[in-house]
């Protein structure tokens, strides 16, 4: 079936404002008009998609649905339309990539502040996902490049060394926690925890090693940033895993104590992931040259 962008638009401003001669003035069109574009779309559709009522209309569970599917394809089109912008501007470049939440909150904002200042013809969009969907991404084809912790044996993608880093426990002064100097993640698991946010990288890898040990996080708090972790830990909220490159120390009115994880997984070196070098664009092969360079590797 054939879907025209007007009529679902009015669709859309008619099911906002529960009334048709609103939807249709909100789309520039005349009532007339507008009550026959949503008839034949309902005749298209086979089902009403409204109940007509004596205060105005209401939506059918199949209107509710569109309404649904309709919001989510005209934002779809606002991302295409940012994603093109840049190179109506004349930037002449764009490299999509993906990394874990280590990798956008703690070293590429300063690396690629670096790249996009020394190409200025370049842009770059830095999407944040789980290292295990960046790996089958890459592979697939789906972004040139990622930023990804661990390993990816047999999933046709090279790794490029990137930087070293541990994940570390840290905890408020005062913390029973505090006067250790290394425990397992498993003799953590019944204090209230402060983490990043529900659907950020870390947050999943977390979750999904408490439950490899059979057992459920204990969140007090969920904030949007390492930072904010830190200062919550410090201020006795409850204890957080991060990165040490996330721990800024004397910056905070309550630095919290860093305990050492003694888990093999703690060990969270982040390396470039790619398919192939020799299938880069130009401006991708640049991107991991400089995020080596940065990472103090060397050329790839």
């Amino acid at each position: 079936m054939h879907y025209d962008l007007t009529d679902l638009r009015l669709f859309q401003a008619i099911a906002e404002a529960g009334n048709l001669t609103r939807g249709a003035e909100k789309t520039n069109l005349a009532p007339s008009s507008a009550s026959h574009r949503l008839r034949q779309l309902e005749g298209d559709l086979g089902t009403p998609l409204f109940l007509r009522q004596a205060r105005g209309l209401r939506l059918t569970r199949a209107g509710e649905a569109l309404l649904r599917h309709t919001r989510q394809v005209f934002a779809r089109l606002e991302q295409m339309h940012a994603d093109l912008a840049p190179y109506a501007q004349g930037i002449r470049g764009h490299v999509s990539l993906w990394a874990n939440t280590h990798a956008t909150h703690s070293f590429l904002p300063d690396d690629l502040a670096d790249f996009l200042r020394a190409h200025p013809q370049v842009s770059v969009t830095l999407e944040e996902h789980t290292s295990p969907v960046i790996v089958l991404a890459v592979a697939a084809g789906e972004v040139e490049m990622g930023v990804v912790a661990g390993g990816a044996e047999g999933a046709g993608v090279e790794l490029l060394p990137y930087r070293q880093d541990r994940l570390v426990l840290i905890t408020p002064a005062a913390h029973p926690l505090a006067a250790r100097a290394r425990c397992g993640f498993g003799e953590v698991l019944d204090y209230p925890f402060v983490m990043l946010h529900a659907g950020s990288a870390i947050h999943t890898f977390t979750t999904n090693a408490a439950a490899a040990l059979g057992r459920h996080l204990n969140v007090r708090i969920q904030v949007r940033s390492f930072e904010a972790v830190c200062r919550m830990v410090g201020a006795g909220v409850g204890i957080g895993l991060v990165p040490r490159s996330a721990v800024p120390g004397a910056n905070l009115r309550e630095p919290p104590t860093v305990v050492e994880l003694d888990e093999p997984w703690a060990r969270r070196d982040l390396s470039i992931c790619i398919r192939r070098r020799d299938a880069l664009t130009g401006f991708a092969a640049a991107l991991v040259e400089e995020l080596a360079r940065q990472g103090g590797t060397g050329e790839p």
